[in-house]
Order: structure tokens, then C-alpha cells, then sequence
């Protein structure tokens, strides 16, 4: 079918205005490392035994890791879909204006990698979740062996470091230990 030429012309330029806001969405740097910095959410308030939001110390805690990451090429942030882990991502992904991405916390942890290695090229990517997942994102991330994570730590952070020829490696260390407010 053949638009009438009255609306030819408005018809391509819609065309032109959609292509021209698909070329400047924001582009990864491909010669950038693909780093996955992953960590669990920060200390819990116990205000909703469901899904509670961050405590105080917790907030905190989120702040030190955006600052921490500071000077990161952070790319995307993902956080499961509860309160506490997108509260522990937000200060980060404000600080570059991106928004938070949930994904499903009883996901699949090979599945969730390897989504996210083929959706991301390079740049930083800040994942967090909780004790009893980060430790299998690690491991689905790196094709490595991963400590498990006990429910009192908060402050490990891991960071996986993928190659240009695809091989990963993991360091692990710890990350803002909030004094009490």
C-alpha cells in the first residue's frame, strides 16, 4: 500500500526524527575492559520483614560504594527487584544518570551472565543482590569458584574482569565499613 503523497513528506521525516534519537543513545566503548562489579545489598532496616528498605548504616554503605565507584566507566546498574538491593545501587547510578535494572533475584545465574555478558561489550556494571545469590553471579560471571557468602557481610565486592579473549578474572576485597550514625 502507498501513502498519499500529502503525507509522504511528514511520513519520512517521523522516519528521519525516529533514526536520528536511535544514533544518539548512548554507546559502550568496545577497547573499554567489561568489568562486573558485583555486591551484595547493604545492611536492612526492619521495617517490612518482606521487603524492607536500607537502615541508616545501610544508606551509608550505598554512599561508599558510589563512592567507590567514582571514578568507574559504570555502563549499567542492575539490582534485584527489592527495595534493599535498588537502594544499595541508586546512589551509583545517580551519580551517571542511569537508571537501575531489575532482574528476577531466583533467576537462573548462568542464564542472568549471560545476558548481561552478550548485552554489554565494556564499561563497569554494577550487579547487586543478595547472600544467597551473589556468591553463584560470581561464579556464572568468571567460570570460577566463589566463596559463600555468610548474612552478616556487607562489604564484599567482587570484581570481574573479562578480557578481550574472553577470559575472566576475579578479585575480591571490601568496600566502605560505615561507622554507625
Amino acid at each position: 500500500m502507498r501513502l498519499p503523497h500529502r503525507f509522504r513528506l511528514p511520513f519520512a521525516l517521523l522516519l528521519a526524527s525516529l533514526a536520528a534519537a536511535c544514533s544518539t543513545a548512548p554507546t559502550q566503548d568496545a577497547s573499554a575492559p567489561l568489568t562486573f562489579i558485583v555486591v551484595r545489598h547493604a545492611e536492612k532496616a526492619t521495617d517490612d520483614p518482606e521487603n524492607p528498605s536500607l537502615s541508616a548504616v545501610g544508606q551509608a554503605r550505598a554512599v561508599a560504594l558510589a563512592e567507590r565507584l567514582r571514578g568507574a566507566p559504570l555502563v549499567a546498574a542492575y539490582a534485584t527487584e527489592y527495595r534493599r538491593t535498588q537502594q544499595t545501587a541508586q546512589p551509583s547510578a545517580d551519580a551517571r544518570a542511569l537508571p537501575v535494572t531489575a532482574y528476577y533475584a531466583r533467576g537462573p545465574a548462568s542464564e542472568i551472565a549471560a545476558q548481561w555478558k552478550q548485552s554489554h561489550r565494556g564499561g563497569t556494571v554494577l550487579v547487586v543482590g543478595h547472600s544467597n545469590t551473589v556468591p553463584d553471579l560470581v561464579a556464572a560471571l568468571c567460570g570460577c569458584e566463589t566463596a559463600p557468602m555468610d548474612d552478616r557481610e556487607y562489604d564484599r565486592l567482587s570484581i570481574v574482569r573479562i578480557g578481550s579473549d574472553g577470559r575472566a578474572t576475579l578479585e575480591v576485597g571490601r568496600y566502605g565499613a560505615p561507622s554507625s550514625p
